[in-house]
C-alpha cells in the first residue's frame, strides 16, 4: 500500500498554492483543505462574471482575493490562496501580506510533469490548452530553485501525480515563540555544531545526568537547557549532538531554536542543485553512514523536530530571549517572514569583509530593549557583552569552548574543545572562524529600524569566472524525501560561514 506523506503546516498561515494549470491545485485543496479555507480567483471570476474562465475580470478577482485573504489573516486565520503564483512577482505581495499580520507562509508547489498536467487539463470541462501549460512549466522550473529564498517558512515540494493523491495536510498550531510564564532557571548553551563529546561535558559540568546514552539529560533541580541552532554541521559526532537535544527537548528538558545550518541541512536534502557547502556535506555523510532504517528514522524526526521550533523564545515575564542570530525590540514574538529570517539568518551590510564574504551586522550595538538577548551565529572568543545582549558561540568546532550562560543567575560556563574540527582554508586563529568580522552601523541605520537583508554571494569581478557554489565533492544521491522545509534562506558559498 503507498504511503501517504504528510505535510504539516503552521496555523494560523498563509497556504500559497504554486503551479501551471493542471496541476491539480484545486483537487489538492479540496482534498486537504475546509472550503471555507480556501479563497479561489477562479471562484473570485465566477463570482464577478458568473464564468470562472473569463479572463477579462481577473483584476477584479484578484483584488477580491486579496481582501478576503487580508480579512482572514487580521483574525488570524489559517487561508489557502489557490492560484497558479507561477512568477516570484505574483508571489510577492502574498508573503508581504503573510508578514504584516505577523503569520508564516507556506508554499505547497506542484512541480508536474507536462504530460501529467495536459492529461489533467484534458479531463477539465474548460481547457487551457498546451502551449500555456507549457509556457507556465518553464517558468516555473526557472524559477523553482530562488522560490525558497522569497521568504516562505516552508516549502513543500510535489513532484508527481501519484505524489500529490497520496500528500495529506496536517495543520497544527504554530509553534510558540512567546514562553514568558516559564521563569525557569535556564542553561543557554551556543552554538554545537555536532561537537557531542564537548556537549556532553558541558551538560555534565552544568549538573544534567542521564541513566542511559539513549535517555534524556535532566538537571537534578529541574534548570532547562535552551540550545541557540546550529546543532549539525561540521562537527565530528553530529548525529549524536542532535539526538541529544532532541531527546532533551522531548523530555521537557530543555528547548531549542533553529540555527541556519539546520536549515541549509535541510534544504540539501532536496537540493537538485547541489550546492551543498563542506560543512553541511559532513553530516550528509553521517547521516548516510546510518543503516537504513536508523537514517530514514533519523530524517524523518529531525525534520519533524525542526518543524516544530519557534524561531525565538521569549521567557521569564519578558526579560529573556533567545534566538540563533539575535532578536530586535521589532520583531520580538513575531512569526513573520521577517522576524524568522532574521532570528535565524541576522543581516548582512550589503559589503564584502576582506575575505571576500558579505560583512554581517553587529544589530547589538544598536539594541535599546529592556530584554536580554541570547545569541550565537558569529563565532567570538569568549562571550561577548553588548549592552543588553550576549553572544555565546565560542567557536567549539574551530578549537575554542563551548559556553553556556546560566540564567538568572548571568554567570557562564565553558568546557575547551578536544580538537580542532573544522578549518575553513580563509580563517582566523583558533576559536574564531571566517565569519568573525562584523561591523556596527550608525544608531539610525541600525537593523531594530529596518529589514533584515539576506546575504547572497560577492558579486563576480569584470571579466572573472563564475564562481562555482558547488562543493568539490560531488554530494551523496539522497533517497527522495516527501517534503522540504525551508525558510528565507540565504545562498550559501563553497566556503560557508561561522554561524
Amino acid at each position: 500500500m503507498p504511503r501517504t506523506t504528510i505535510f504539516r503546516v503552521p496555523s494560523p498561515s498563509l497556504v500559497v498554492m504554486v503551479g501551471p494549470a493542471g496541476s491539480g491545485k484545486s483537487t489538492f485543496c479540496r482534498r486537504n483543505f475546509r472550503p471555507r479555507q480556501i479563497v479561489s480567483t477562479d471562484v473570485c471570476r465566477a463570482l464577478i462574471a458568473g464564468d470562472a474562465a473569463d479572463q477579462r475580470v481577473s483584476a477584479a478577482a484578484f483584488a477580491l482575493a486579496y481582501r478576503l485573504t487580508r480579512e482572514r489573516l487580521r483574525r488570524r486565520r489559517l487561508t489557502v490562496f489557490d492560484a497558479t503564483s507561477i512568477d516570484a512577482r505574483a508571489r510577492r505581495p502574498l508573503v508581504a501580506m503573510a508578514g504584516r499580520h505577523g503569520v508564516p507562509a507556506v508554499a505547497i508547489v506542484l512541480h508536474l510533469p507536462l504530460l501529467d498536467c495536459l492529461a489533467h487539463d484534458r479531463r477539465r470541462p474548460r481547457r487551457v490548452g498546451r502551449a500555456v501549460i507549457a509556457r507556465q512549466t518553464r517558468r516555473l522550473a526557472a524559477g523553482l530553485k530562488n522560490l525558497r529564498s522569497e521568504g516562505f517558512a516552508v516549502v513543500h515540494l510535489i513532484r508527481g501525480a501519484r505524489e500529490a493523491g497520496r500528500a495529506r495536510v496536517s495543520a497544527s498550531p504554530s509553534p510558540r515563540c512567546d514562553l514568558r510564564d516559564d521563569e525557569g532557571p535556564f542553561d543557554i548553551i551556543g552554538d554545537v555544531h555536532g561537537c557531542a563529546p564537548e556537549l556532553i561535558r558541558l551538560l555534565r559540568r552544568l549538573g544534567y545526568r542521564r541513566t542511559s546514552p539513549r535517555a534524556p539529560f535532566r538537571h537534578r533541580r529541574g534548570r532547562r537547557a535552551v540550545f541557540v541552532g546550529d546543532l549539525v554541521d561540521r562537527g565530528p559526532r553530529i548525529v549524536e549532538a542532535a539526538r541529544i537535544a532532541m531527546r532533551m527537548v522531548t523530555a521537557g528538558t530543555a528547548f531549542c531554536v533553529p540555527g541556519n545550518h539546520e536549515m541549509s541541512f535541510l534544504d540539501g536534502l532536496n537540493d537538485d542543485a547541489g550546492s551543498i557547502s563542506p560543512g553541511t556535506l559532513k553530516t550528509i555523510r553521517q547521516v548516510q553512514a546510518l543503516s537504513g532504517p536508523a537514517r530514514r528514522r533519523f530524517l524523518a524526526q529531525f525534520q519533524d523536530f525542526l518543524r516544530g521550533l519557534p524561531p525565538h523564545l521569549i521567557l521569564d515575564k519578558g526579560r529573556l530571549a533567545v534566538a540563533h542570530a539575535g532578536i530586535t525590540t521589532r520583531h520580538l514574538g513575531r512569526t513573520s517572514p521577517a522576524a524568522r529570517r532574521f532570528a535565524i539568518f541576522g543581516q548582512t551590510t550589503g559589503e564584502l569583509d576582506r575575505f571576500g564574504l558579505p560583512v554581517r551586522v553587529k544589530w547589538a550595538a544598536g539594541y535599546r530593549g529592556r530584554t536580554l538577548v541570547v545569541y550565537g551565529h558569529t563565532p567570538v572568543r569568549k562571550p561577548e557583552w553588548i549592552r543588553n545582549t550576549v553572544n555565546i558561540d565560542t567557536g567549539c568546532v574551530y578549537g575554542g569552548t563551548l559556553t553556556a550562560l546560566r540564567y538568572p543567575e548571568k554567570t557562564t560556563v565553558s568546557v575547551k574543545s578536544l580538537r580542532d574540527y573544522y578549518r575553513p582554508r580563509r580563517s582566523l586563529p583558533a576559536g574564531v572562524g571566517v565569519r568573525a568580522e562584523t561591523r556596527a552601523l550608525p544608531v539610525e541605520r541600525v537593523v531594530s529600524d529596518r529589514p533584515a537583508v539576506p546575504e547572497a554571494e560577492p558579486p563576480r569581478m569584470p571579466g572573472s569566472a563564475p564562481m562555482s557554489r558547488r562543493s568539490p565533492v560531488s554530494p551523496p544521491r539522497w533517497p527522495p524525501s516527501p517534503s522540504s522545509l525551508r525558510p528565507a534562506s540565504l545562498a550559501r558559498r563553497t566556503e560557508p560561514s561561522t554561524g
